[in-house]
C-alpha cells in the first residue's frame, strides 16, 4: 500500500476497533479509491478486504489486476476468471487466511453489498460473525486529508477556468451543446478526469431546472443561461453554478442575484466547527422564505463533497443541510452549497475552517451577462 493511503488505513482500522471487526470487507467504490487509490466497476463483485493488522488485500477480476498493482501499491491482489464465480473468490481468500471465523466488518448500505452479494458471502462463510458498520463507506471519508483537498482545489481551479471561458465565449445562436462541449475540452484540456461537465440549460422556475437537460436549445435574448461545472481530479469533484442572462439583465434579476448571493455569504460565514447542519441550512432556506424569493423550499441547500466514483449517485447526500439535519460540522469537511430562485442559482465548493466556510473558487460572485 502507498505511504499516501496510510492515514486512511488508520481510521479505518481506528472505526473497525471500535465496532469490533476483526477484518473489513469494502465493496463500496468509493471507500475503494478512498482508502486505495484504485476502484473499479461493478461490472464483477469486487472487494478490499482489511485485516486488523497487516497488508490489506484485493480479490477482482484478472483483468484488472495490472491497473489495480500499479494505482494501490498493493502487494497482495488476488484474482479470479470471468466464468470463476467473485464471491466465492472473495470468500475462500478469507478461508485461505484463517479467517472463516472471523468478526467480519460490511458495510450494509454499500452500493456493492446488495442483497444477492450478502446471501451469496453469507452461504460461502457460514460460520463468520458479520458486524454491521451502517454508513461507514460515507461517515469515515467526510473530513478530508491534506492531499484530498489539494485535489479538490484542482478541480475548483479547472471549474473557474471553464466558467470563465463559457462568460467569455458564449453568444446569442449557440446551442447549449456548443456550450457544454466548450466546457467539456476545458476540462480535458487542463487535466480532468473526464470531460463530464454537469447540468448546462436554460433555466426556469425556482429549482426544478438545475436538473433538466436540453441540449439542443439555441440561445436567443433573454434566456437564462444555468451552467453547473462538476469536474474531477484523481476522482474528487469541485462544482460551481453560475446563471448568465443573454443580454442585459433587468433591475429585478440583478436584486434577486444580489439577494441570493448575499443570503448565501452569511451562511458559508456561519459554517465554523460544530455548528449544527440545521441552523446552518435554515439561514438560506429561511432567508430566501422570508425575502419572498420562493414559495416553497423543499430541497436541500448543500450536501457532502468529495470523492464520486462508478456508483449510482451523482452527489453524496449521506450529509446534507435540510431542516431536520442535527449532525455537526467538522473542520476539513467539504461541501456543494447552492441557492437557487426565480431561474437564476449560484453555487460554491466550500471547506469548513474556524473561520467559516472557505470558498475554493476563486471567481467573482456575481450575475453573468453575454451580450454577443
Amino acid at each position: 500500500m502507498k505511504p499516501t493511503y496510510l492515514p486512511a488505513l488508520a481510521r479505518l482500522r481506528a472505526a473497525m476497533s471500535a465496532s469490533g471487526a476483526e477484518v473489513m470487507l469494502i465493496d463500496h467504490g468509493e471507500l475503494l479509491a478512498w482508502l486505495t487509490g484504485y476502484t473499479v466497476s461493478e461490472t464483477r463483485y469486487r472487494a478490499c478486504l482489511v485485516p486488523t493488522s497487516g497488508e490489506p488485500w484485493m480479490v477482482l477480476r484478472e483483468l484488472d489486476e495490472p491497473p489495480c498493482r500499479a494505482v494501490s501499491g498493493l502487494q497482495q491482489v488476488e484474482t479470479f476468471s470471468d466464468h470463476e464465480d467473485p464471491w466465492q473468490a472473495v470468500a475462500q481468500s478469507l478461508i485461505n487466511r484463517g479467517l472463516a471465523n472471523a468478526r467480519l466488518g460490511f458495510d450494509p448500505a454499500s452500493y456493492g453489498m446488495t442483497l444477492q452479494s450478502w446471501q451469496r458471502l453469507n452461504r460461502l462463510l457460514p460460520q463468520v460473525s458479520w458486524v454491521a458498520m451502517e454508513g461507514s463507506s460515507d461517515a469515515l471519508r467526510q473530513v478530508k486529508f491534506d492531499y484530498e483537498l489539494q485535489a479538490l482545489s484542482a478541480a475548483a481551479a479547472i471549474a473557474d477556468d471553464a466558467m470563465r471561458c463559457i462568460g467569455e465565449q458564449t453568444a446569442h445562436g449557440w446551442r447549449i451543446r456548443d456550450v457544454a462541449a466548450l466546457a467539456a475540452a476545458g476540462f480535458l484540456r487542463l487535466g480532468a478526469d473526464s470531460g463530464e461537465t454537469g447540468p448546462v440549460i436554460a433555466a426556469g422556475g425556482d429549482h426544478g431546472f438545475l436538473h433538466a437537460s436540453d441540449h439542443d436549445h439555441s440561445l436567443t435574448a433573454g434566456d437564462i443561461l444555468h451552467v453547473e461545472l462538476i469536474p474531477k481530479v484523481r476522482h474528487y469533484s469541485a462544482r460551481l453554478m453560475r446563471p448568465f442572462v443573454l443580454g442585459k439583465a433587468d433591475a429585478r434579476q440583478q436584486q434577486v442575484a444580489a439577494q441570493l448571493i448575499a443570503l448565501q455569504d452569511a451562511q458559508l460565514a456561519a459554517m465554523r466547527p460544530g455548528a449544527v447542519a440545521c441552523e446552518v441550512d435554515a439561514i438560506v432556506r429561511e432567508g430566501v422564505l422570508v425575502a419572498g424569493l420562493r414559495q416553497r423550499y423543499d430541497n436541500v441547500t448543500g450536501y457532502a463533497l468529495g470523492l464520486y466514483a462508478r456508483t449510482p449517485r451523482p452527489s453524496d447526500f449521506s450529509y446534507c443541510f435540510q431542516p431536520q439535519a442535527r449532525w455537526l460540522l467538522e473542520e476539513n469537511m467539504v461541501f456543494h452549497m447552492y441557492i437557487s430562485a426565480q431561474s437564476l442559482a449560484f453555487s460554491e465548493t466550500v471547506v469548513v475552517t474556524p473561520q467559516g466556510g472557505k470558498r475554493l473558487s476563486a471567481l467573482p460572485r456575481e450575475l453573468g451577462m453575454i451580450m454577443r
